[in-house]
């Protein structure tokens, strides 16, 4: 199996964790935004080639590699639906991300204010969830991990005062697979 994509991206990231704990062989492929759009027809990362199998989507990646290890993805209408939940939260702090960097003011722009008001219930949301601290961890509670420790790490969201999600966090954060995919700072 070859995964394409970048160290800091919280999708690839979960995408490593998943391909570590199920043990398979695999080789990560670090690529640039540059060559993810001319490899994969949705211009992102990650991706994944294992013989005549080309994903484009991390959901679907992740439903392969647990597929193909004989482990459990998703396997509830609501770990389903937190997971779902954590993408469109990810989803709004990565396009604000960008946007800002593109010199968007936030504040300005009706849609990007709802945008910002999804992330903050969003979080309000998580803080109430009850969450393993130790593994083995659903692939819902490691998106949102990804998601909690990416957006720290680009200062895109606040977790102060969630002692919850802090708790959660400070747990995964020994847990082997998603300490050595820690974004290079």
């Amino acid at each position: 199996m070859k995964l394409y994509g970048s160290y800091t991206s919280p999708f690839v990231r979960h995408c490593r964790i998943a391909l570590m704990e199920s043990g398979q062989d695999f080789e990560f492929i670090e690529t640039d935004h540059a060559s993810s759009a001319l490899q994969s027809p949705t211009k992102r990362v990650p991706f994944l080639q294992h013989g005549e199998t080309f994903l484009t989507d991390s959901s679907a990646i992740l439903f392969y590699i647990r597929q193909q290890a004989g482990q459990p993805y998703l396997s509830t209408p609501a770990e389903l639906d937190m997971f779902c939940m954590v993408n469109t939260a990810l989803d709004s702090t990565i396009n604000l991300f960008f946007l800002e960097k593109d010199g968007v003011d936030l504040n300005a722009v009706t849609y990007t204010q709802r945008q910002a008001a999804r992330i903050n219930s969003s979080i309000a949301q998580f803080e109430q969830l009850t969450l393993r601290d130790s593994a083995p961890y659903s692939d819902s509670e490691l998106r949102l991990a990804c998601y909690l420790d990416w957006g720290l790490f680009r200062n895109r969201i606040n977790i102060d005062q969630c002692a919850n999600l802090k708790s959660f966090l400070s747990g995964i954060a020994k847990y082997a697979p998603f300490a050595s995919t820690k974004p290079p700072q």
